[in-house]
């Protein structure tokens, strides 16, 4: 069962490409539900906003205790909380990928583009088209930070042990798979614990 944090932002479309990989998947808004998921997706949304839901709800500590042992996708504002620092004193990151980033990076909401990408993962090179929606840009990042994709030299796609962080929105253009790399190819690795 793959959670999604269902608190604030597109959460649905992630719901929607995890259909497609034939995987359970439930909304995540409560502590409880973290013993009942085996993954996580961070969405995209507003990291502002959802740093305040979160605090709200308590799931600030969940979610980083989830993170020691589980698998975080987050795309976009889900890239943005799961930073160890950001460029905004109104968010307050969850510390799971040792990255700073700088919100919004990409200008604003009429900024907006979709672009072809070449991606790796898996020891495998794929192009996908992507969609970037005020988009955040990954300032600096520690040295075990493997880079899966490149937008302009700059990193947008990251991995860092079994968590995976995007700058983008794969769910937008059902793209599925990250979705499947973190949690069917990590899982059968068992590159985690189980």
């Amino acid at each position: 069962m793959i959670g999604v944090l269902a608190l604030q932002g597109d959460y649905s479309k992630h719901k929607d490409i995890l259909d497609k990989l034939k995987l359970s998947s439930c909304e995540i808004r409560y502590s409880h539900q973290f013993n009942e998921i085996s993954g996580l997706i961070i969405p995209g949304g507003e990291s502002t906003t959802m740093t305040d839901l979160i605090d709200r709800n308590g799931l600030h500590k969940d979610i980083y205790s989830f993170s020691k042992s589980k698998p975080i996708l987050g795309t976009c504002a889900g890239l943005i909380m799961m930073a160890r620092i950001v460029n905004d004193d109104r968010v307050k990151p969850l510390n799971i990928l040792d990255i700073e980033v700088d919100r919004n990076a990409y200008g604003r909401q009429v900024n907006s583009f979709r672009d072809k990408l070449s991606v790796s993962i898996s020891g495998k090179f794929e192009n996908v088209f992507a969609t970037f929606i005020r988009a955040p840009k990954i300032n600096n990042m520690a040295k075990d930070i493997e880079i899966i994709c490149s937008y302009n030299n700059e990193p947008v796609a990251i991995k860092q042990g079994i968590h995976v962080g995007l700058a983008f929105h794969p769910e937008l253009d059902g793209i599925t798979l990250f979705h499947e790399y973190t949690f069917v190819k990590q899982f059968n690795e068992k590159s985690y614990a189980a």
